[in-house]
């Protein structure tokens, strides 16, 4: 939610005016709260209710995370097929 409401306030700016206006927003100060915060509503949300979501927010990272380390590899791996012929 916050993200599109930052995006329709940068929406209604000139390009110029954008990074004076994102400035302020993104000091560390401001991170680290934003940060805190969420952290704040997810264990709120999810541990503190028992919740069995965060261990599908696990899984599911690890296997978007895994896919993502691993994209290279098997692209390059493709690569390789394709070149040479593509049958082992």
């Amino acid at each position: 939610m916050a993200m599109r409401a930052l995006y329709n306030e940068i929406r209604a700016m000139k390009v110029r005016d954008v990074p004076a206006y994102l400035k302020p927003r993104l000091t560390w100060e401001n991170v680290k709260k934003s940060t805190d915060k969420a952290v704040d509503r997810y264990i709120e949300k999810y541990i503190e209710t028992n919740s069995p979501e965060p261990l599908f927010h696990i899984c599911i990272g690890g296997m978007v995370f895994s896919y993502l380390v691993n994209l290279p590899v098997e692209r390059r791996h493709l690569e390789h097929l394709e070149k040479h012929g593509g049958g082992h």
